[in-house]
C-alpha cells in the first residue's frame, strides 16, 4: 500500500487535460492555478493517485513524481540532460547496483539523480563540478527530491582529474564536459579493467575529437556513438498521429570500455 502524502513531500498534480504541476507540500499552504486553488492540507494524508477537487470543482490527481517528471519540472541551473538521454546513459553505460560511479560535471543534477537510483544504496556516486554555483544548485535539487543528500553521494568542486587517486576501482565514468577527451587521457591508466566510460556532448566536432582520443590512447575498446530522438504520439479514439513537435537532437552519447592492457593502435597508411 502506498504511503500517504506527508508535510514536506513532493507532489505532482495532474489536471483534466494532463497538465502537470510540481509542488512541495506544506501545512497551511495552497496551490493556485488557472482553474482555482487546492489546499495542501487536502493532499496531506491522502494516498498517491487520489482524485481531488479544487475550490471550483476542477479535477486534480495527486501523484508522487517520477524521476522523469521531476527532471522536467525542477528549477534549471546548468544545461539539463533530458530523460530521453538519461535512460540510454544508464543503460549503455551499464550502471548497476553496487557500482562506484564518478561523474563530471554535476551540472543541473539530473544525471546525478539517475545514477543514484541506478547504483542503489550499496553503490556510490562521486560527482565533480568546476563551478561552485552549479554544485550548490545541484545539491539543492538533489536534496529536494530525496529529502536530504543521500549518504552514498559525494559532491566535490574542482577538476575530476584530481579525484581519481582518491577513488580507486571506479566502475563507471560519466562525462558531461565541453572537453571530455582531456579527462579520458588522465583516467586511462587509473580506471579498472572493464570500466565503462560514457560521455555526453552536443556537437559533431566534440564527438570526433573524443573518439580519436579514445582510440589513439590505446586503453579503450570499441567506442560507439549514437543519439536518441523522442517523439510522442497523440491517441484519441481512432485518431492516432504523431505530435507536431518533438524533442530532436540534444546530444550525442559516446561509450567505450576500458581494456586490461594498453592496445597497440596502428596508424592509417
Amino acid at each position: 500500500m502506498s504511503t500517504p502524502f506527508a508535510n514536506g513531500d513532493l507532489c505532482l498534480l495532474l489536471d483534466a487535460k494532463g497538465r502537470r504541476y510540481l509542488i512541495d507540500l506544506a501545512e497551511g499552504g495552497e496551490f493556485q492555478y488557472h482553474a482555482g486553488s487546492l489546499k495542501h492540507d487536502d493532499i496531506i494524508g491522502a494516498a498517491p493517485a487520489s482524485l481531488l477537487r479544487s475550490n471550483t470543482d476542477s479535477r486534480l490527481v495527486a501523484l508522487r513524481p517520477r524521476l522523469s517528471d521531476y527532471v522536467l519540472k525542477m528549477p534549471r541551473g546548468a544545461q539539463l540532460i533530458y530523460p530521453k538521454d538519461l535512460g540510454p546513459m544508464i543503460h549503455w553505460g551499464d550502471v548497476a547496483p553496487g557500482h562506484t560511479v564518478v561523474e563530471a560535471g554535476t551540472g543541473s543534477g539530473a544525471l546525478t539523480l539517475a545514477l543514484l537510483r541506478a547504483v542503489g544504496p550499496e553503490g556510490r556516486v562521486v560527482t565533480v563540478e568546476r563551478r561552485d554555483d552549479h554544485r550548490q544548485h545541484a545539491a539543492k535539487i538533489i536534496a529536494r527530491f530525496h529529502g536530504g543528500l543521500p549518504d552514498n553521494l559525494t559532491m566535490l568542486e574542482g577538476d575530476v582529474c584530481d579525484v581519481f587517486d582518491s577513488y580507486p576501482g571506479v566502475d563507471r565514468l560519466m562525462l558531461d564536459l565541453p572537453e571530455p577527451w582531456t579527462v579520458v587521457e588522465a583516467a586511462a591508466g587509473l580506471l579498472s579493467a572493464g570500466a565503462v566510460v560514457c560521455a555526453y556532448v552536443p556537437t559533431v566536432p566534440q564527438v570526433q575529437r573524443l573518439t580519436d582520443t579514445l582510440r589513439r590512447c590505446g586503453w579503450f575498446i570499441g567506442p560507439e556513438t549514437f543519439e536518441g530522438l523522442h517523439r510522442e504520439w497523440k491517441v484519441e479514439g481512432r485518431s492516432v498521429r504523431p505530435e507536431t513537435q518533438m524533442v530532436g537532437h540534444t546530444g550525442f552519447l559516446t561509450v567505450a570500455t576500458h581494456a586490461s592492457a594498453q592496445l597497440h593502435i596502428e596508424e592509417d597508411g
